[in-house]
């Protein structure tokens, strides 16, 4: 059965291979290769391995062992089914085990619900504890699968997914970083990445919106109005977050740090609720937004796709600084943290206090007249700025691949050229007092000597 004298094949499969760097198999078989050699780097690179199972909550410590299967047959076959999944994964912790059965599909191919329901019952039935799925399709988190059936299933088996660039991702943040210890293995996992960049991995980012993305442009472009259960409006949802998520990686990847998505507490715990919210601002707005999370930015990166307006909004709101008093001054503040030379759709829009409307003008044109700010909004002071780039797309908005092409242009290009030179206003640290200056300042005594001379 192949499998080496360290890793002892699990009493719960009556068939298995160790996962293999160099797996003997058909080169047709693009799937069982590539599983066979992420498992295998999954359970020989470290801090690889434990960064992939760190994001479904198992924590792999120095006590643990990572052990990965490819062909595997369990003993209960889950009432006579010829399923076969494509890995096991096993990790040991003293006498603790934890067991996922791994799915995988690579280039064009999609993962089935009705199949991975299957693979459910059979970890049920062979006390695994999870599934994971891998395929170039894209979930926000792996807990929230791609496949609605499986989100929608009452089994009560975990179903956890990666696409292939998280995989590929994680793999380059590790190196790029410099965060493998082990030489050896900092080599094997560079030849993992070289391995998922090649086109014959056939892994790949999202690079298309759905059909129903055009059909739905048409009905808002022309005054229509989005059905309350609008299936093309469910279907663009479902692909908008696969687009985010994968947007979410490229920054990752740019940056060398983790690039996330921000969501509310109930959306990220519950996916259906965030649809269905979404699906309401898409009705009411005709907007599709999302906000990412880099690591020590000075704001989340809003998006905001407008389809009744062609354009992709780009940008990030700051709270304006309150040390200054004038419109002008914090004005000021911000312009100068703007150093891009083109500035030709660039805005800033002002948030002014209680019931007053937002203004807003080209930052060229503030930058020319700093005094156009205050224009109509005499004795108010905005309290904070959002500054974006717009961009009008006109007819490549509603095509299919043109709108991916131009969203991670623009997104990358606006957080290079602006969003990594803003700095959030702080206040400043409180300071001593000069009349306390010392701890003899400030005893019982001095206090009370200080409310007997209090004059008010």
């Amino acid at each position: 059965m192949g499998v080496d004298m360290f890793d002892e094949l699990p009493d719960f499969l009556t068939q298995g291979e160790q996962a293999r760097l160099f797996p003997v198999l058909s080169t047709t078989s693009k799937e069982g290769r590539t599983t066979s050699i992420v498992l295998a780097c999954m359970a020989k690179v470290d801090e690889f391995g434990a960064n992939l199972l760190s994001s479904l909550g198992q924590r792999i410590g120095v006590r643990s062992r990572i052990e990965t299967f490819t062909e595997v047959v369990c003993a209960n076959s889950c009432n006579g089914q010829t399923d076969r999944p494509d890995g096991l994964v096993v990790v040991r912790t003293g006498t603790r085990e934890w067991r996922a059965l791994v799915e995988a599909k690579v280039g064009s191919n999609t993962l089935d619900g009705a199949q991975i329901e299957r693979y459910r019952q059979l970890a049920k039935e062979n006390d695994i504890d999870c599934v994971i799925t891998i395929s170039n399709q894209f979930a926000t988190t792996p807990s929230t699968h791609p496949v609605p059936e499986v989100m929608k299933s009452r089994s009560k088996i975990p179903v956890f997914h990666w696409s292939w660039m998280h995989v590929l991702t994680e793999a380059d943040l590790l190196l790029s970083r410099d965060s493998v210890s082990d030489a050896d293995q900092k080599v094997l996992l560079n030849e993992l990445r070289r391995f998922l960049s090649h086109e014959s991995a056939g892994v790949k980012g999202f690079d298309r919106m759905p059909r129903e993305w055009g059909d739905l442009n048409k009905l808002v472009s022309s005054g229509g109005m989005i059905p309350a259960k609008s299936v093309e409006a469910q279907v663009v949802i479902h692909a908008w977050h696969q687009e985010t998520r994968d947007l979410s990686l490229i920054l990752s990847r740019m940056t060398e740090t983790y690039v996330t998505e921000r969501l509310s507490r109930k959306h990220r715990s519950d996916g259906a609720v965030r649809s269905k919210d979404e699906l309401a601002s898409l009705r009411d707005k005709g907007q599709l937004m999302a906000e990412l999370d880099v690591p020590d930015a000075a704001a989340p990166i809003q998006v905001v796709a407008d389809m009744a307006r062609r354009s992709i909004d780009v940008g990030m709101t700051l709270r304006a600084p309150e040390d200054k008093i004038s419109t002008k001054a914090r004005v000021n503040w911000l312009l100068r943290q703007v150093k891009l030379d083109r500035l030709d759709d660039v805005y800033l829009r002002l948030h002014w206090p209680g019931k007053s409307e937002p203004t807003q003008h080209l930052i060229q044109d503030l930058k020319d007249n700093p005094d156009l700010a205050s224009v109509g909004k005499d004795q108010l002071a905005p309290h904070s700025f959002f500054v974006f780039q717009s961009k009008q797309l006109g007819a490549r908005f509603a095509q299919q691949v043109n709108f991916i092409v131009d969203l991670e242009e623009l997104v990358p290009a606006f957080y290079r050229d602006i969003g990594a030179n803003l700095s959030a206003w702080q206040k400043r640290a409180p300071k001593i007092k000069d009349d306390r200056a010392t701890a003899e300042d400030v005893t019982t005594e001095a206090m009370s000597e200080d409310a007997q001379n209090y004059d008010g």
